[in-house]
This record gives structure tokens, C-alpha cells and sequence, in this order.
């Protein structure tokens, strides 16, 4: 006999000799089932199940109700429907339905969320039995429910919008586009009413559905027709923590010269939401009892600090609609229409990649016609993922020079051409766009660590093997709010053209030798080895920035990746996002790692050191997508610092310049050097400055 089976047994004997309506012989009862439940679980025996139902119900009906009733209905109802999923009772389907919808008419509102939960899927699964639209249409309405209700927070009202929208999406009901944009709205929500960028990020962590919700949302408007709402759907839905930090440094120039009063008060308000934003919250890390539980103080201080927070947001919300109340200002923050959108393909194609699992898509915006579909191939998704797994899990055993990892990086290159590649070029052909034109990628989901700027090779009657960024010159952009803004004009200074070197004693020095013998007397250069505070506030006076010293990543905490600096200290990705450089333009990254994203974290929130330069005001970095060899930053710069200065049109400012500059040294450093592909392929170059949210 099994130990569950003597727990049956006992409890069978104690019912025996309990007297009927006392509280042990309701305990005993409910034990039982309880037990034949556990039972169920380890034999997988559906007679198991029937009798924790017989014994459920027979201790409903012998215990007086009390506040345990609506938990044992519950019970009842999911070991009903359980038994419903295994041998299609429907007698067991209603009573389980009819046993949720008591539960919400008791008075005991904690557990009504289960039975709420329970009633919804009941009537799913009697819609997909009978197919009557009523049921479905009452199980929607359950979703619509919790959502709607203002006592529910926003992290719990944003897994309730994901639910009614995988069950809407699911069946094509009539709701689908109003249970996307009530997750839209839950997510920024729930992101505003996050402390700060950890508590904002671990939210988004937590409801994994969530981050697939404007994807799906997009390839839902692409499937009905509606490619120009898709394209702003996937806008509204990348980089939201970084749109978030952005929308408290909002150009406020028109404000300023027609409400200077309302624009300085705006400013204060976002200045003290981002100091908050950006600090660690009081009793998160520190007032901690010996016990590891917040001690009291802590408790105090974080419950100032939310209440400090929310009175800022409620402020701003307020001084926020006031404005758009302005003549002129009806649009202040407000999502940009299709036609400005479309704006960013001015000097060349925007490439969307929506990856989802419903439904993949490249879109190409261009600025004068509309978006045009680039069909995928059906098993487009799953291709994907198995690329970018291939080349993270080589990584993890190999060393990247190693000959496994390059042989897995020219395998991914090959398939990336396949599949995204030459129908890509085939569609740039067919609509006349020449090659060597500029074009910008804006991916999503996991083609955010795919190399798509070295797909191929590209097959050609010369049998020279050339690869992406040989036929078209690529950058990649988060979004076409972000690429917009980055070629808005720049502040006007006095001081002199600079380049700013950070070069920290403890690495090689001869990259440094190597740009001021390039560039010469053409422009100021400044070596600084210092700590991250001064490294900071020198970066002010300096538009251009060239990092060489050692880049790092801290698994699973995405807002500690550094920069190696003067003894050791680090430059963190949240230093630099505190920083405002308003005369930055172009920084160089001759470091590992900077555009690489950390194990676990959210593709589409690119939270590495590449995009935090980005938000603090330079227009186009080149970044890293993994571990770089020192000897590779000192030759590619020599290349990239000549042809950026002394080639093609000097009208063109410099950062506008430093694709073409990074493409043309990495054709030398592959030709020249012969280096292994992971080295040439490593460099990429990102464009835009992220905008902020749009409300």
C-alpha cells in the first residue's frame, strides 16, 4: 500500500467515527478528496478524479457554509472540468459552469478571480462544443471584465488583456482589435506606474505574453489589410522603456517660445520623475533587518517614494492634457500619423521584420508610396529561432575565433540570405532602388541578434563571394520615431569640432596613436582616463566619442552592462542613461559587447550599451554584437576615421557619414587582414535617437 493510500485509508476510518456536521468530519471530508486529487495526479487514473469529485461534493453539502465555501466550490468546478477534458461528460462541463457562476455571487471578492477564471474557460470550451456565439460572447465579456475594473492593478489588469486577446484572436471575434489596443494600453500603464526602470523591466519580465502583443497585433492589421496601422502598431510597441525615459526629455522648443511658463514647469516635472526613475527605491536594497525582510524604515521610505512618484505623474498627466488643450498643440506627445512615420525612408528604405508566431512579415516603408509586402516563407518563424539558437549556443561552448563557432556563423549567414536576404533584394530591385543606396533595418524579437547586414553570400556570375552590406549600405534603427529623430538639427555651439578618446591606461594605446596620425590636425582630440562621473561630464563638450577599453555583461541584469574605466570603475548603462549630451553626434564603441543583449532579456526593449548612447543624444553608434579582438578596433578605426573624414561628400555631417566610413573599413578589413568572419561581421551601425512615448 502507497502512502497516499494510507492517507485514504485513515481518513476513510476517521469519517466513519466523526460525528456528521461537526467541523473534523467536513475537515476529514475534504481531505479525502484532497487525497484521491493527489492521487489522480501520480496514477493518472480518471477514477481517481471522479472520486475527489463524489468526496467534494459530499462535503459541499455536509458543511455549513462558511468563508471556506467559495475555495471548495472552486476546487469542485476545476476537478469537474478536469474530468470534462478527460472523458467529454457534459454533465460535468454544466455543473462545473454552474458552480463558477455561484462563486461570483458570493461575498468573498478574493476568490472570485479564480471562479472568474474558471466560468470563462467553461464557456470555451461550450462554445467550441455546441458553437453557440452567445457563450463565446459571455466568455469575452469575462476577459473585458477584471480589466475594466479601476481596483485592479496594472500589471494583473495587463495578463487579463493578454488572455482576452489570445481568446478573441483565437476565434476571430468581433472584439479582437479592441482587446489589442486594451493591451496596448495596459502595458504602458503598467510601465507608468512602475517606480522606476528595474521595477518597469521586471513587470514587463513577468507577463511574457505581453511582449508578444504588438507583434501579434501588427501581423493581425497586416492579415486584414491595414499595413500602414501595422507599421504604427510595431512604432507603439518597441523600445518602451527607453521611449518612457525619452518622453521626460521632450523637445519643447515650440512650447517654450509660445508657453515659456508651461514649458518650464513640464521640464522640472520630468526632470524629477527621471531622477526617481533612474535611483534605486528606498527598502529595495538597503534598510534590510537581519532577517533579509525590509526593515520598517525601508518599508517607510519606499511608501514616500511611490506616493512622491504618483503625485509627479498625476501632475504631469494633468499639465500633459492641458497642453494639448493649446491651439497648435492638439498633437503634443501624441502618436506621429502614418505620413510623418513614413518620413524616415527619405533617404532610403526602412525594413520592418515583424517575427511572430502567428504570422511573419517584412514591410518596406518607403517615403513616397506606400508600404510594400515582401511575402515570407511559411516555416519563416521557426527558421528564425533556430538561427539565432544555433548561434548563441555555439557561442556558449566555443570561443569565438574557434573554427566550430565561424562554421556556425557562415551556416546562419547562408540561411539568413535564404530567408530574408534575397527576397529582400529581389523587392529592392524590383522597385528601382539602386544598390549602394543607403537602406535601414528595424528588427523585432530575435533578427535583433541575427547579423542581417552580413547575410550571404550573395551568388554572382564573378563568383566573388560578396555579402549584404556589400550590395546596400546597412544600419539598424529601433524605430522610425528614432531615425526621425536623430536627424532633427542639431545644437549650435561655438566650440570647435572634438573627438573625445576614452581610453583607460590598462588598454592598448595604439589605437589612440592610430586615429590622431589619421586624422591629424583636422580636429581637436582629447585622451581622457577617468572615473565614470568625469568620463560623463566631458562627453558634453566632445559631439564625437571614440570608447577603447573593456565592455562587459552581466547575465540577466541588462542595466549593468559597463564600460571598464580608470582603475577599474564602471560606466553602466544606467550612468549613461542619465546623462544629457545635447551637442552628441557620432560615438564609436571599440569595445565588446555593446550591442549585444544579455541571456533572458527582451529583445524588443534593446536594453544594451549601443542604445543607452542613443538615448542620451548621439545620433549614430557603431556598436558590437559580441566579443571583439583589440587588434581588430585599432585597424578598423585607421579605415573608419579616413574615409569618414576625408571621403565622400564633407557636406554631410559626420555621423551621417559613419555608415558608409564603417561599411567601406570593414571591405578592408576582410580584404586586407583576411580576418575570420565572426571579427568583420562583429561591427554594426545603429541610427536614431528613441522619441518619447506616445500618449
Amino acid at each position: 500500500m502507497t502512502t497516499i493510500e494510507r492517507k485514504i485509508q485513515l481518513l476513510q476510518d476517521l469519517i466513519s467515527g466523526a460525528l456528521p456536521g461537526t467541523a473534523d468530519h467536513g475537515t476529514y471530508l475534504q481531505a479525502l478528496a484532497d487525497w484521491y486529487e493527489a492521487k489522480f495526479e501520480h496514477t493518472d487514473d480518471t477514477t481517481d478524479l471522479e472520486k475527489s469529485i463524489e468526496w467534494r461534493q459530499i462535503a459541499l453539502v455536509s458543511t455549513p457554509s462558511d468563508v471556506l465555501t467559495c475555495i471548495r466550490l472552486n476546487e469542485l468546478a476545476l476537478d469537474l472540468r478536469r474530468a470534462y477534458r478527460r472523458n467529454h461528460n457534459i454533465s460535468y462541463l454544466e455543473e462545473s459552469t454552474s458552480l463558477s457562476r455561484h462563486v461570483l455571487k458570493l461575498p468573498e471578492p478574493l476568490n472570485h478571480t479564480f471562479g472568474l477564471q474558471l466560468l470563462r474557460q467553461g464557456l470555451v470550451d461550450r462554445f467550441l462544443l455546441h458553437r453557440h456565439e452567445k457563450d463565446l460572447d459571455e466568455a469575452v465579456l469575462l476577459f473585458q471584465m477584471p480589466v475594466d475594473d479601476k481596483c485592479r492593478i496594472p500589471p494583473n489588469k495587463l495578463r487579463d488583456a493578454c488572455y482576452w486577446v489570445a481568446t478573441a484572436r483565437r476565434f476571430s471575434h468581433p472584439s479582437v482589435s479592441t482587446a489589442y489596443e486594451t493591451a496596448m494600453s495596459c502595458m504602458q500603464i503598467s510601465l507608468i506606474f512602475s517606480p522606476t526602470l528595474h521595477t518597469q523591466y521586471a513587470h514587463l519580465l513577468a507577463v511574457k505574453e505581453a511582449n508578444k502583443i504588438p507583434l501579434e497585433y501588427a501581423s493581425y492589421q497586416v492579415q486584414t489589410g491595414r499595413m500602414e496601422e501595422a507599421i504604427q502598431t510595431l512604432e507603439r510597441g518597441r523600445a518602451l522603456l527607453w521611449s518612457e525615459m525619452r518622453g521626460l526629455r521632450t523637445s519643447i522648443d515650440h512650447l517654450s517660445s509660445a508657453h515659456p511658463a508651461l514649458a518650464t514647469k513640464l521640464t522640472i516635472i520630468n526632470q524629477d520623475i527621471e531622477t526617481l526613475m533612474t535611483s534605486i527605491p528606498p527598502g529595495s536594497t538597503r534598510d534590510i533587518d537581519e532577517d533579509g525582510a525590509p526593515g520598517e524604515a525601508g518599508i517607510v521610505a519606499f511608501g514616500n517614494f511611490l506616493k512622491d512618484q504618483r503625485a509627479l505623474l498625476n501632475e504631469r498627466e494633468a499639465l500633459t492634457s492641458q497642453i494639448q488643450g493649446l491651439p497648435g498643440f492638439e498633437n503634443f506627445l501624441k502618436m506621429p500619423s502614418f505620413d510623418m512615420l513614413r518620413t524616415a525612408a527619405s533617404r532610403g528604405p526602412v525594413i520592418k521584420m515583424n517575427h511572430c508566431s502567428l504570422r511573419s512579415d517584412i514591410i518596406l516603408v518607403l517615403h513616397d508610396s506606400p508600404p510594400s509586402l515582401i511575402p515570407t516563407a511559411e516555416d519563416f518563424y521557426h527558421r528564425a529561432n533556430e538561427l539565432v539558437d544555433r548561434l548563441s549556443d555555439t557561442r556558449k561552448k566555443h570561443v569565438l575565433e574557434s573554427m566550430q563557432y565561424n562554421r556556425a556563423l557562415r551556416y546562419v549567414l547562408e540561411e539568413l540570405y535564404e530567408l530574408v536576404g534575397r527576397p529582400v533584394i529581389d523587392k529592392l530591385h524590383e522597385l528601382n532602388i539602386p544598390e549602394q543606396s543607403r537602406i535601414w533595418w528595424c528588427p523585432t524579437s530575435v533578427f535583433c541578434s541575427l547579423p542581417l547586414h552580413a547575410m550571404g553570400p550573395i551568388p554572382s556570375k564573378d563568383k566573388v563571394k560578396r555579402y549584404f552590406s556589400d550590395v546596400y549600405i546597412s544600419s539598424y534603427t529601433p524605430t522610425l520615431s528614432a531615425l526621425i529623430k536623430s536627424r532633427e538639427p542639431s545644437v549650435q555651439t561655438s566650440d570647435p569640432l572634438s573627438l573625445l578618446i576614452i581610453a583607460p591606461p590598462d588598454t592598448s594605446l595604439v589605437g589612440t596613436e592610430v586615429i590622431r596620425r589619421t586624422l591629424g590636425s583636422s580636429i581637436d582630440i582629447g585622451v581622457l582616463d577617468a572615473t565614470p562621473k568625469i568620463t560623463t561630464g566631458s562627453l558634453r563638450h566632445h559631439p564625437l566619442a571614440y570608447f577603447t577599453c573593456h565592455g562587459i555583461l552581466e547575465e540577466g541584469k541588462p542595466f549593468d552592462a559597463s564600460f571598464i574605466l580608470h582603475g577599474g570603475k564602471r560606466l553602466t548603462l544606467l550612468d549613461i542613461v542619465r546623462s544629457r549630451l545635447p551637442t552628441a553626434e557620432f560615438a564609436f564603441l571599440s569595445a565588446c559587447h555593446t550591442a549585444e543583449l544579455t541571456d533572458g532579456s527582451i529583445a524588443d526593449e534593446a536594453l544594451h550599451l549601443t542604445a543607452a548612447m542613443q538615448h542620451c543624444g548621439f545620433r549614430s553608434v557603431v556598436g558590437t554584437m559580441w566579443a571583439m579582438a583589440d587588434t581588430d578596433g585599432r585597424d578598423l578605426a585607421e579605415h573608419f576615421y579616413k574615409s569618414m573624414f576625408f571621403g565622400g561628400d564633407q557636406r554631410i555631417p559626420y555621423y551621417e557619414r559613419s555608415a558608409e566610413a564603417l561599411r567601406d573599413a570593414v571591405q578592408k578589413l576582410r580584404r586586407e587582414k583576411r580576418v575570420s568572419m565572426e571579427r568583420w561581421v562583429n561591427f554594426v551601425h545603429d541610427c536614431g535617437m528613441i522619441p518619447p512615448p506616445f500618449l
